[in-house]
């Protein structure tokens, strides 16, 4: 089975239950929102929240796929920075007790954290103050960290460090590693089109990308888009929401169904389908299993709060899979 690296924002999510929206409003926070805040900001919204209900756990957009794979008995690292503070250590023993190999360096800045105010009708509005996860530099990058990987993923979050990822995808492709790309966002994907595109066509052999994210860095629908992103990478995935997704390997399309699930949060659907996705692929499935299994991931985490699940869910999840793969 193959050994896959990650790397990504460090941060740590702090899912915060709210009973009424007042404590938006009081600190101007538009509902549904996701806004960046400063270490102060972050700070004060924590300070009041003190007596509310949360839950912490590690993540990040890569994280999240990261721990995904983890929980399904792939051999996983993560490549990220954290501050000296209990939220730092908190990261790393999160990621630890479920077999992750966190390969993090230490910042100047408190490490990073997304506070997610969830409302009585489960909508969530983030305040993410980035930290020190956003010192993570070129120079901490080594053929080390590399080494005895198969897979590397890249969260789309860090192309505008564009130094960064050039490294890192320049070290992943001399180690011959196979390279995965979720486009994260569609604003990301529009500021930083042509960079992408030189990393795509260069050295990147997976793309995932959401239809959103589609559009802007090809400037076209769905269908049109998949054919173009496969022009310049090995395969190419694009998620089409509760249509399902879109796989395309040498000339020949996908169409992956959804599945039916009671959606009440969001938060890690595309993580998730990535997590799915790449097991499947390192297990040596087709890839309409290995679709198959990212639907099945990314419609099961949307039936809970946060991005993550729990023994009994992971359980479910496991006998689907062993169905979907017989």
């Amino acid at each position: 089975m193959k050994k896959i690296l990650g790397i990504g924002n460090a941060l740590v999510d702090i899912m915060t239950i709210l009973e009424n929206e007042d404590f938006l409003n009081k600190f101007n926070l538009q509902k549904g929102s996701m806004q960046l805040v400063d270490g102060d900001f972050s700070s004060q919204v924590l300070h009041h929240a003190n007596d509310m209900r949360k839950e912490l756990s590690s993540g990040g957009s890569a994280a999240n796929t990261i721990h995904g794979l983890a929980n399904l008995g792939i051999s996983t690292s993560f490549v990220g920075k954290t501050g000296k503070d209990n939220y730092g250590r908190f990261f790393a023993d999160d990621m630890r007790n479920i077999g992750i190999n966190p390969m993090l360096f230490e910042g100047n800045a408190e490490t990073g954290r997304a506070i997610a105010l969830i409302t009585p009708d489960s909508e969530r509005t983030f305040a993410t103050y980035l930290g020190s996860a956003i010192e993570l530099t070129a120079d901490d990058l080594s053929e080390e960290i590399f080494a005895g990987h198969d897979y590397f993923y890249i969260e789309g979050y860090l192309v505008q460090n564009r130094e960064l990822i050039l490294k890192a995808v320049q070290l992943a492709k001399q180690l011959n590693i196979k390279i995965f790309l979720d486009l994260a966002s569609y604003n990301v994907v529009e500021q930083n089109l042509g960079f992408l595109k030189d990393i795509v066509t260069n050295y990147v052999d997976i793309v995932f990308a959401n239809e959103e994210e589609a559009k802007a860095f090809t400037g076209k629908e769905p269908e049109e888009a998949l054919d173009e992103i496969a022009e310049i990478c090995e395969i190419a995935v694009v998620k089409v929401g509760k249509r399902g997704s879109l796989i395309k390997y040498e000339g020949q399309v996908y169409k992956i169904d959804p599945i039916v699930c009671n959606c009440i949060d969001t938060t890690g659907a595309g993580d998730s389908y990535s997590a799915g996705f790449i097991y499947g692929l390192s297990c040596g499935y087709s890839l309409d299993k290995c679709g198959a299994i990212g639907s099945l991931m990314s419609g099961k985490v949307i039936e809970v709060i946060g991005a993550k699940m729990n023994d009994s869910q992971w359980k479910e999840i496991k006998m689907h899979i062993s169905k979907i793969v017989e």
